[in-house]
């Protein structure tokens, strides 16, 4: 039986839904701010989530949606100093209190610190848009809940790649089979299962038709008194909601990861 110490959470779409109504109009302010005439939709904003991490979603929006573009200064250049924009934005509308976390975020935060868990972030997302999303949307002191945050270009090679997993791992000191990762895509997925983690998936509106062979467990949110997950493949041992107890079983589970999701 392994014994459950640490959770590993990713945070886009996972801890909040910050893409579509997040992230994405962010990236529209900073090109309207650039003076640039690109508009990035929901659909097309859907699509460029195939590229993990924001530097490297613009790279390759240039490279396929604007390939004339010719960036003043050098494209390097160009891209960090619009993606530092971009996270501005993004920050101001955390602090709005725009960006509100998904159900049962905080009550299983809370629970795993008073259970003793330690708790950790693996993102492919920059360190001060997680900060500020902490910082606003979950407690003013929640950066320091989180024992290990690893985001953006804390390793180079990002998700679907494990490399940040890897990194998490190392820093807690910690085997895999004595975390859970939680994700809510199959990019956040595969690198999670490279990584040896047995993963809860709760699933964010952008990932809703992906099918997340390998999972554990497949959830539509973590749950709330009053306001029941639903189960969408896996097993929770007849839970209404992740909490520790369930995140302990889902662990020690001797049933086959998730072949295909229903």
């Amino acid at each position: 039986m392994s014994d459950l110490q640490a959770l590993i959470f990713d945070v886009d779409g996972t801890l909040a839904d910050t893409e579509a109504n997040g992230h994405r109009v962010a990236f529209n302010k900073a090109f309207a701010e650039a003076g640039l005439n690109w508009h990035w939709s929901v659909e097309l904003y859907g699509d460029l989530l195939a590229v993990t991490g924001g530097k490297e979603r613009i790279f390759y929006y240039i490279q396929n949606y604007q390939p004339q573009f010719i960036a003043p200064g050098g494209l390097d250049e160009f891209i960090v100093a619009l993606h530092r924009a971009k996270n501005g934005h993004y920050a101001d509308m955390v602090a709005a209190g725009e960006i509100p976390l998904r159900p049962g975020v905080k009550r299983l935060l809370l629970e795993a610190q008073q259970a003793g868990l330690r708790l950790a972030i693996a993102t492919t997302t920059s360190l001060e848009n997680v900060e500020a999303l902490l910082e606003h949307s979950l407690d003013p002191d929640a950066v320091s809940w989180f024992e290990i945050i690893a985001a953006g270009d804390v390793v180079t090679a990002k998700k679907p790649a494990p490399d940040i997993y890897h990194y998490t791992l190392a820093a807690l000191n910690l085997p895999a089979a004595n975390c859970l990762a939680v994700e809510d895509s199959m990019n956040g997925l595969r690198s999670a299962l490279a990584a040896g983690l047995k993963t809860v998936v709760t699933v964010s509106d952008y990932a809703r038709n992906e099918r997340f062979s390998g999972a554990t467990l497949v959830v539509d949110q973590l749950g709330e008194p009053g306001q029941a997950m639903t189960i969408l493949a896996g097993d929770a041992n007849g839970a209404a909601m992740i909490d520790v107890e369930t995140l302990r079983w889902v662990l020690n589970d001797e049933e086959s990861p998730i072949a295909e999701r229903a």
